[in-house]
């Protein structure tokens, strides 16, 4: 589906919602992100971009030990011996948080709704990146984008994005990935991060064409995916009928939670969905941050990034 979004400009039927409530958010999240990116995140942010943030500077003779990914095979052609590129680090890097605000997001059984979650987690890296003076864009979608923010740096362009985060209301409920993946791959001309924050409840019927695009712009870029897991979601209690309504498309059924073979088949169900994205992000060597929503997802985020750091090593 062709995008025609405006940069910058939200989808015509999205709404915000400007509240003392999101107000005091905004506030909370600025305070408790300011404290882990000066003690914790630091040069671990800065290794997630390690051999991305970079530009070809010259060539020089290959030595023992230099990556042989390195090695300038036409400049060796032409010279008759081993060549390898060197590069310098860029001192702008950017970074694009694409969050899914589809209609599934809305469950919970933690003490905040997934949506919510998915925000949070998302303007802590948004403040992480201004902390080490990079540009970050924001690309919210559902089954089409619904925003997208330029990346920017500063502290002001940082505010707007988590004010957008946490006050934007899509018009859309289902989801469909791939299209912010083609559309993150229209706009971004450098390489870039992108966190990609989901809870990848995909099939081949909502979203044939995600494993395409998540393969392509893998391909230009350092594409992390941070899926959010509900415990609550992989199970059905045993509560006898049950009135289920799916968020996304509206539809609704009774389920007898007392058979324990339909229960079974329900877990199965869940488990086969999530191993089947499993086996595709490792498939595309794709390092992914894994959150339960009952849990803190900050320990989730350091240990990604301190294993990125010690990778880089």
């Amino acid at each position: 589906m062709k995008q025609t979004l405006p940069l910058g400009e939200r989808h015509r039927d999205a709404t915000h919602v400007f509240s003392k409530e999101v107000a005091a958010q905004v506030r909370r999240i600025e305070l408790r992100t300011k404290g882990l990116v000066e003690s914790l995140f630091s040069g671990e942010y800065h290794s997630v971009f390690k051999g991305r943030g970079l530009e070809f500077s010259d060539v020089r003779e290959y030595q023992p030990g230099d990556d042989v990914r390195a090695i300038d095979w036409n400049v060796t052609a032409r010279r008759g011996h081993l060549f390898v590129k060197e590069y310098v680090e860029e001192r702008e890097l950017t970074a694009l948080l694409i969050v899914d605000l589809s209609a599934s997001k809305e469950f919970g059984t933690g003490e905040k709704s997934n949506a919510l979650i998915a925000s949070e987690i998302a303007a802590i890296l948004a403040f992480a990146a201004a902390g080490n003076n990079d540009r970050v864009g924001l690309l919210l979608v559902t089954d089409h984008v619904e925003l997208f923010v330029p990346p920017d740096s500063g502290r002001r362009h940082v505010m707007r994005l988590v004010l957008e985060l946490l006050s934007f209301r899509p018009s859309g409920r289902g989801t469909r990935l791939s299209t912010a993946l083609e559309y993150a791959s229209r706009v971004l001309h450098r390489r870039s991060a992108i966190f990609l924050v989901s809870d990848f409840l995909l099939d081949d019927d909502t979203d044939p064409e995600f494993e395409r695009a998540a393969r392509l712009v893998k391909r230009d870029h350092d594409l992390v995916p941070i899926r959010l897991t509900d415990p609550g979601g992989a199970v059905l209690p045993n509560v006898g009928l049950l009135a289920l309504v799916d968020p996304e498309t509206g539809e609704r059924l009774i389920v007898d939670t007392g058979s324990a073979t339909k229960r079974r088949r329900y877990a199965e169900g869940k488990a086969a969905q999530r191993d089947r994205m499993t086996a595709l992000f490792r498939e595309h060597r794709m390092d992914t941050v894994e959150v339960s929503t009952t849990e803190d997802y900050v320990p989730a985020l350091i240990h990604f990034f301190r294993q990125r750091e010690r990778a880089s090593r």
